[in-house]
């Protein structure tokens, strides 16, 4: 899909706020038929422009999770092929390229520090990994 109109932006934020809201709701928060509203998240999914719909936790679950960011060194060569299993992963909640002396930057999340561990030493020996630095993040400073 080259572009969005408006409704599809509009849709797409109203969705970034409540994943969970019905196609009922969704159309008259739109201004836009029930119909209209399917076919435009229809293809909206079906395009690749949404990839998954995710869910936000209340904060005070949220104080369970163990997050970090890993910065990964790759060796050349074998980048995509880290890439995609990295991917794979459900952990690793983001995966961003950089510059600079790392080649990827991952966050990662868990709930428990042994499946934390796991998820290092995973990563760690995935071949084409050939160094990385991890970070806990500790407490949340700005939302």
């Amino acid at each position: 899909m080259n572009t969005l109109d408006t409704i599809d932006r509009r849709l797409i934020a109203t969705l970034k706020l409540d994943a969970r809201a019905s196609i009922t709701t969704l159309a008259a928060q739109l201004g836009v038929s029930r119909a209209t509203c399917q076919a435009r998240l229809n293809r909206l999914v079906s395009t690749g422009v949404i990839q998954r719909f995710t869910i936000a936790l209340d904060e005070r679950r949220e104080s369970d999770i163990i997050r970090a960011v890993m910065m990964v060194e790759l060796q050349g060569n074998l980048a995509r092929a880290v890439t995609r299993k990295l991917r794979q992963m459900p952990e690793i909640v983001q995966l961003h390229t950089t510059n600079g002396s790392w080649d990827l930057v991952a966050q990662i999340e868990t709930t428990s520090l042994p499946e934390f561990d796991r998820v290092l030493r995973e990563v760690r020996e995935i071949s084409g990994v050939t160094n990385s630095e991890t970070c806990l993040l500790l407490n949340k400073v700005i939302a």
